[in-house]
Order: C-alpha cells, then sequence, then structure tokens
C-alpha cells in the first residue's frame, strides 16, 4: 500500500470495471422493475389474502402489520443513517483495515438496535424470542440435555405429544441449544437472547468484508463496507435468531476464504466446524455449501499448493455432526419430519404460485433497491469477455460470489419450503448479495435510498414471527 499525500496509507484504487460511467439508466430500470415487482406482491398479495385468507400474513408479502409508530430508536437510527450516507463512503475508502473492520461492525451494530429500538426495549428486543412459536419456550424442557436431543424427533410433528413450537421444530436442536446454554451460564431471558442475535448478527458484515478481500479485492470490499452496514435487512436482523444463523454462516465462508488464500489448516478446520455447526442450527444453512463451493473455486491455487486443507476443512465439518449423532438425534430423520410438520401446519396451505416470485419480493425490501442495480451490475460482469486486466478479474470474482449466493436463494426459493417469511428466513443468503452494491457508482444517493427504505419498514409495520 502506497502513502497517499499526508504521508498515510494510500487506499488502493477501486477496480475499472468495464461500463461503470455508462450504466447509470440501466440501474434505474433494474430499481424500478424491483419496485414493480413488490407492488405487484403487494397488491395481489392483499387481494389474495381478502378473498381466500391462505397467505396468512398481514401486510403481504411480509409478515407485518401496518402500524405508523415512532419509538425511543427513532433519533438515533435517523443519526446513523445520516452519519453513514454521509461519511460512510469515504471513511470506508479511507480507514486502514483494521480500523475499518471494528468501525462497520460497531456501526452496524448501532444501526440494528437503533431500529429494533423503535419497537421499544421490550416489543422490539426483549420480547421478539419469547413468544410461542419461539426457541425460550423450551428452555424447561432441555433440562437433561443428552435425553431431549434422543427425543427430540419425537415431537416434531403436529400429532406428537408436547409437540414443539414452530420454530423449535423447524430446526435442527443446536438452535435451541443455544439458549439453553446462555440461560445456563447466567444469561436467561429475552434481553440477552435479543442482544446475543443482534450483536452477534451484526459481525455478518465484517465476515462477508473479510471473504471478499481475501477473495477479491479489498478496494471492492472497501466499496461494499457502507451496504452492508446500512442494509435494510437490519430490520430483521433485530432481533431475529435468523441473525445469529447468517452469521454463523458468514463466518464460516470467510473463514474458508483465509484458510485457501493463506494455507492455514487452523483456519481451514475452523471453517468447517463452523459448516457442520450450521447444518445443526438450520435446515436452509445446507444450501450455504453453494457459497462455500464458489469460495473453494476461487481459492483453488491454494488447494493445489496445499490439498491438505481439504482434509482440514472436512475434519472440522465433520465434529458437530459427529457429536449430535453421539447424542442421539438422527438429522436426517428429523428433517423428513420437518417436512411432514411444515405442510401440516399453514406451509401447506400459503399458495406455492403466489410465494415463488413473493418471495423474491421480500429479498428486494430486505436487501434494497441499490442491490437490485448491483446485481444487474453483476450480471454484466460476467457476460463480459475476461480481458480487462486486475480490476477486472476482482469484480468478476466477487461477481462470482455474489451469483453463488443468488443461486441459494433461487434454490431456497424453488424448493417450496420458504414461503413467507423469507424477510428473516433469507438472512444468510441476502448478506451475500448486498456486496453487489460495490459495483455502484454515485454511492450515497444509493445509500440513501437503502437508509429510506429500512426507516419506512421500521416506522410504518410492526414485524413480527
Amino acid at each position: 500500500m502506497t502513502s497517499g499525500p499526508d504521508g498515510g496509507p494510500r487506499p488502493p484504487r477501486r477496480p475499472n470495471v468495464p461500463g461503470v460511467t455508462r450504466s447509470s439508466r440501466r440501474d434505474l430500470y433494474a430499481s424500478v422493475a424491483a419496485m414493480l415487482l413488490v407492488t405487484a406482491a403487494v397488491l395481489l398479495g392483499r387481494r389474495i389474502q381478502a378473498t381466500s385468507h391462505t397467505l396468512f400474513v398481514n401486510w403481504p408479502p411480509l409478515l407485518a402489520t401496518w402500524y405508523p409508530h415512532m419509538g425511543p430508536g427513532t433519533p438515533a437510527a435517523v443519526a446513523v443513517a445520516i452519519g453513514t450516507v454521509a461519511y460512510g463512503p469515504t471513511l470506508a475508502a479511507r480507514l486502514r483495515w483494521r480500523s475499518l473492520l471494528p468501525l462497520a461492525w460497531a456501526t452496524a451494530l448501532a444501526w440494528i438496535l437503533s431500529l429494533a429500538l423503535v419497537d421499544g426495549w421490550h416489543r422490539g428486543i426483549a420480547g421478539r424470542l419469547t413468544t410461542r412459536h419461539e426457541y425460550l419456550q423450551v428452555i424447561d424442557r432441555f433440562d437433561d440435555i443428552p435425553a431431549t436431543l434422543r427425543g427430540f424427533t419425537e415431537h416434531i410433528l403436529l400429532g406428537s405429544p408436547d409437540h414443539w413450537p414452530a420454530h423449535v421444530a423447524g430446526h435442527p436442536p443446536a438452535a435451541p441449544l443455544t439458549f439453553v446454554l446462555l440461560d445456563r451460564i447466567g444469561l436467561g431471558g429475552g434481553g440477552w437472547a435479543g442482544l446475543w442475535c443482534i450483536a452477534g448478527g451484526a459481525t455478518a458484515c465484517v465476515a462477508v468484508l473479510v471473504t471478499i478481500r481475501a477473495l477479491a479485492d479489498e478496494a471492492l470490499a472497501r466499496g461494499a463496507a457502507p451496504f452492508l452496514v446500512l442494509a435494510p435487512a437490519a430490520v430483521w436482523t433485530g432481533t431475529s435468531a435468523d441473525a445469529y444463523f447468517a452469521a454463523v454462516a458468514a463466518w464460516a465462508v470467510a473463514l474458508l476464504a483465509l484458510a485457501v488464500t493463506g494455507r492455514s489448516l487452523w483456519w481451514a478446520g475452523a471453517s468447517g466446524l463452523l459448516f457442520g455447526l450450521g447444518c445443526y442450527l438450520s435446515y436452509g444453512l445446507t444450501l450455504v455449501a453453494l457459497i462455500g463451493a464458489a469460495a473453494l473455486w476461487l481459492g483453488r491455487h491454494g488447494i493445489r499448493q496445499r490439498p491438505v486443507l481439504l482434509v482440514a476443512l472436512f475434519a472440522g465439518l465433520a465434529v458437530v455432526p459427529a457429536l449430535f449423532t453421539i447424542a442421539g438425534f438422527d438429522w436426517w430423520e428429523a428433517y423428513r419430519l420437518l417436512v411432514t410438520r411444515y405442510h401440516q401446519g399453514v406451509g401447506g396451505i400459503r399458495p406455492y404460485g403466489y410465494w415463488v416470485w413473493a418471495n423474491l419480493a421480500c429479498a428486494v425490501l430486505i436487501t434494497g433497491l441499490a442491490t437490485a442495480a448491483g446485481l444487474r451490475r453483476t450480471g454484466a460482469v460476467l457476460v463480459r469477455p475476461r480481458a480487462g486486466g486486475p480490476g477486472r478479474t476482482a469484480a468478476a470474482r466477487l461477481a462470482l460470489l455474489v451469483s453463488a449466493a443468488l443461486l441459494a436463494l433461487l434454490v431456497a426459493d424453488l424448493s417450496g419450503m420458504s414461503k413467507a417469511e423469507t424477510e428473516r428466513i433469507w438472512l444468510p443468503f441476502t448478506v451475500w448479495l448486498l456486496p453487489a452494491c460495490a459495483f455502484l457508482t454515485r454511492p450515497r444517493a444509493w445509500l440513501a435510498a437503502q437508509a429510506l427504505l429500512a426507516l419506512l419498514l421500521n416506522h410504518l409495520l410492526l414485524t413480527g414471527w
């Protein structure tokens, strides 16, 4: 890194992505198309819900209720938004890398917390994970953890005795077990559980930045940083256990990126450990393997030079599944029963023909119009010839990573196991779509649009799950 005029470090130049100065109009077209998709999902969804009542959401396509309101977090949320729009791109470009990462986490944390506190401490944070569908409802049923794990599958189906609440039944036992362990160390109750998810979920943006720098380019990571921090997804990151799941998955990919570029067996083993944990937090996190595969492909030269990295990766990957299997939990049997349970409830009633595309409207709302424009540029990067120098190569590498995340999201969508509530369920995938915004010009204008969308969603709607 060369020295700047003031003697400090000069940030690396932004890669020259072909066409970035000629595509503003197409970016607007992409964002307008995304807005039309959301509008169609809202209008048609309201009609379906009013006539057949089969969507089971109050404000389709979101699981939310129309409830214009303000709260104690409103001033802080507005301040964080204004500060990030005004200074975010400049700080992201100029700060030392080691200073940028903690600042990104702290700002993301402030953004998520302030948005959550718009609904107040109890309704926005402390009470979120204590409702009848949530994990904290079953803490006392884990007094004997080995016995509970052995009998976990016996309580998944609705007709079974003492069947699990919806979110517990819908996830492997590492999810509720996390909150059981928090309770055991003295961090019990909805407040601590909520803060765990918020603080952990905010680190996902750091993991993505680390990954982009390792596999693509530092300048692109710096360009993506403000968009990762100021994501509309923050409305659902606070407070949702899926934010915690997203962070685990993101760090699994980040450590894999560090492993293949630094040829570190320790990072490879740690990455495998987190990938394994992710599969026992949420069945859907198995699709993060597609993003991991992209990371392996981008780091294939490091693997060729040290093939034993794969041994460390798969050794780490085997740890959590082995422990749960020894404890008596059968992942495959549990997933088979979950599919049955899913169709026993509203999942079997919600129309696939609506949700298969309305879910994508949810994705627009949690990633913002800037991401729609960024994805358009991502496609343009992929279809252009590979010539163009190091900057073009870095852009293509980032585009491949983003495309892998988009593929994972589409597979989840087509599976039919993600009908509604994808605004929180898809957090582990959508966090990898946001880096597409690094390809955009005029970042402050797009950041302002992102912040405005999040503020409107949080102040006009009361979200829940």
